[in-house]
C-alpha cells in the first residue's frame, strides 16, 4: 500500500458512494467499507507490515482517507433520509390516517463514535483491535495478572462471581492475557470491552462500565516507549498537543507502576473538567510485571512489554462533557439526539 494506491481506493469509494441511491445501498456500502471487517479497516491492519518511515507516512494518510469516506457517508445518509422525507410530506397533501408520520433517522452512540476513533488511532500506529470473553475464569482475571490471593478485589463486595471459579471480567486486561498465551510477541493489540463490577450506582459509578487496555510487547521495550504511546495518542484524540505527568502507582500487573496525568485540553488555566488544577487523571500504565510473562509462557529474560488501560467511559464523559454517568446507559432519547 502506498499513497498513489490511497489516492486510487478514495476514488473508488467517492464514485461508488455518489451512486448509492437507497438505504439498503447505503447499508452495504457501510458493511463493506466500513465495519471492522470492511476494506478501510484491512487496509488499517496491513501497517503493521510497513517500516517505521512509511508508517509515519501511510498512517495520517489511511486516518485521512476514513475521516474523509465517513463524512461523505453521513452526507449521503442525510441525503438520502431528506428525499425519503420530501416523498412522506408530498403525501401528506392526501392526508390518510392509517400512514404513519416519518420519524427522525438515529445516530451512533457515544460510546461507538469514541471506540472507533480511538481505534483507527491506535491501527494507524501498528496496533489489532482484539476481543475476548466477559465470562472468564479466576486465572484470567486474577492469577494471571499476578493478583494477590487475599487481594480484596477477590471478594464478593467487589466481584459478580458465577461459581467458585467463574466471573464476570472485571478488568479487559485478561484479553491481555488470552492472547499472549496464543500469540508470540512481538505483540501490538488494544482491547475495548464492558467490564462489571459490584458497585453501587451513582452519577459518577456504576456497575458495568466500559474499558480499554493496550499491550506491547516484544525486546528491550522501555518506559521512553510506553510515555511516547500515550503522548502521540491523547494529543491525535483531543486534537491538540497534551503534556503527560507521571506518577508511582502500584498496579500488581505491572512493574514499575505509574498513574499517568495529562493537560487539560479543555482550558489552560483550570476549568470545572480539571478541578481547577489543569491536570486530568487519565489511565494507569507500567512495563508488564514478570510474573505475567511466565503465566503466559514467555521468558522475561527474553521479552518485556508495557500495557496501559483506561476507563472509556471517563474518556467519553470528558470527550463530551457528560456530567452522569447513568446518561450514557440510559436510553434517553433526548440525550442521545444530541450525537
Amino acid at each position: 500500500m502506498d499513497s498513489k494506491k490511497v489516492k486510487e481506493l478514495k476514488q473508488a469509494l467517492i464514485k461508488e458512494l455518489q451512486e448509492v441511491s437507497t438505504e439498503s445501498n447505503l447499508e452495504e456500502f457501510r458493511l463493506q467499507h466500513l465495519t471492522r471487517q470492511g476494506t478501510i479497516a484491512e487496509i488499517f491492519a496491513g501497517l503493521k507490515e510497513l517500516d517505521a518511515d512509511q508508517k509515519r507516512i501511510m498512517g495520517p494518510e489511511l486516518n485521512a482517507l476514513k475521516k474523509e469516506i465517513n463524512a461523505l457517508f453521513e452526507a449521503q445518509k442525510e441525503t438520502i433520509f431528506q428525499q425519503k422525507l420530501k416523498v412522506a410530506q408530498d403525501k401528506e397533501k392526501y392526508f390518510d390516517v392509517t400512514i404513519s408520520k416519518p420519524v427522525g433517522h438515529g445516530s451512533l452512540h457515544p460510546y461507538t463514535r469514541v471506540t472507533e476513533e480511538i481505534q483507527s488511532i491506535f491501527m494507524s500506529m501498528g496496533f489489532q483491535v482484539a476481543d475476548g470473553p466477559e465470562l472468564v475464569t479466576e486465572f484470567f482475571n486474577f492469577t494471571a495478572l499476578n493478583i494477590p490471593d487475599d487481594h480484596p478485589a477477590r471478594e464478593e463486595s467487589d466481584t459478580f462471581w458465577i461459581d467458585h471459579n467463574r466471573l464476570l471480567r472485571t478488568q479487559t486486561s485478561t484479553v491481555q492475557i488470552q492472547t499472549m498465551k496464543h500469540q508470540k510477541p512481538p505483540i501490538a493489540i488494544i482491547a475495548p470491552g464492558r467490564t462489571m463490577r459490584n458497585e453501587a450506582t451513582d452519577a459518577s459509578h456504576d456497575f458495568m462500565f466500559m474499558q480499554f487496555e493496550g499491550l506491547y510487547v516484544g525486546k528491550n521495550v522501555s518506559v521512553a516507549n510506553l510515555l511516547a504511546t500515550l503522548k502521540s495518542f491523547l494529543s491525535t484524540f483531543f486534537g491538540k498537543k497534551v503534556n503527560l505527568r507521571v506518577r508511582p502507582g502500584y498496579f500488581p500487573f505491572v512493574e514499575p507502576g505509574l498513574e499517568i496525568d495529562a493537560t487539560c485540553p479543555f482550558c489552560t488555566k483550570g476549568c470545572s473538567v480539571c478541578k481547577q488544577t489543569k491536570w486530568i487523571e487519565l489511565m494507569g500504565a507500567g512495563l508488564v510485571h514478570p510474573n505475567v510473562l511466565k503465566h503466559c509462557d514467555l521468558d522475561p529474560e527474553e521479552y518485556s512489554g508495557f500495557a496501559f488501560g483506561f476507563g472509556l467511559t471517563r474518556l467519553v464523559m470528558l470527550k463530551y462533557q457528560i456530567s452522569d454517568i447513568r446518561l450514557l446507559h440510559s436510553g434517553t432519547i433526548e440525550f442521545l439526539k444530541q450525537f
